[in-house]
């Protein structure tokens, strides 16, 4: 038998669908919405949450509940983001750093080594789309500070294997609030490893991409051999 939580998220979710609560519309408040629903504010907190992290609602502080409008979904193949969106602008940090732990391991250099990091947030007008770290050995950084959600061209005819490790997971507090989304909304998170022909390590780049506008296709080609018929 279904709970009260569900019970309650199933009722606001066919609202949303059906267009009864239509996109960008504030909720009743809670303290409303669990009236009406004759439950604790814990438990419509609780329903809300589901649709939350489904990217139906989404909570703005200080202000309530509101039905989420559709975000434009991207794909995520080949290293790029597609498609192009002529209004996707993105906004690029960059840090000079000392590699440890993790990017140490990642990059396959020394601790305390010099590299340089590309924080990149891409966004259509006031909502964000995507989040990249991109890490470079200092030596290889280019003079011009731009985000490469594609491997640096300059290196391209030099790189020789790109390894992509993805997985699905919640959001970091920070990430949550750079993308602006519910802590409760799963994220999809790319680990992007380049090297060259000698196998040094060119490129590390951690992408976080939300779960409710983006997808990640990969396509692998297959070599077929052609024989012709002997006789």
């Amino acid at each position: 038998m279904p709970s009260l939580r569900d019970t309650i998220a199933a009722d606001l979710r066919r609202q949303i669908t059906t267009g009864v609560l239509k996109p960008g519309e504030r909720l009743p408040s809670e303290p409303q919405l669990a009236t009406r629903y004759k439950v604790s504010t814990a438990t419509l907190r609780d329903a809300l949450a589901l649709l939350q992290a489904e990217g139906l609602v989404e909570k703005v502080h200080g202000k309530g509940n509101f039905v989420r409008r559709l975000r434009r979904r991207l794909t995520y193949e080949g290293g790029t983001l597609t498609p192009i969106v002529p209004t996707l602008q993105v906004t690029v940090r960059t840090t000079q750093l000392r590699a440890q732990g993790t990017l140490s391991t990642l990059l396959k250099v020394p601790p305390q080594a010099l590299l340089t990091e590309y924080l990149c947030v891409s966004h259509v007008g006031e909502s964000p789309h995507s989040l990249a770290r991109i890490y470079v050995p200092r030596d290889l950084a280019p003079a011009e500070s731009s985000c490469r959600w594609s491997k640096p061209a300059e290196l391209g005819p030099r790189l020789a294997e790109t390894r992509e490790k993805v997985s699905a997971r919640l959001p970091t507090p920070e990430e949550a609030s750079t993308l602006r989304i519910s802590s409760a909304l799963a994220v999809l998170a790319i680990t992007r490893v380049s090297a060259d022909t000698s196998d040094r390590v060119v490129e590390a780049a951690l992408l976080v991409l939300p779960g409710d506008r983006a997808d990640a296709c990969f396509t692998t080609r297959h070599a077929t051999e052609y024989r012709r018929a002997e006789g």
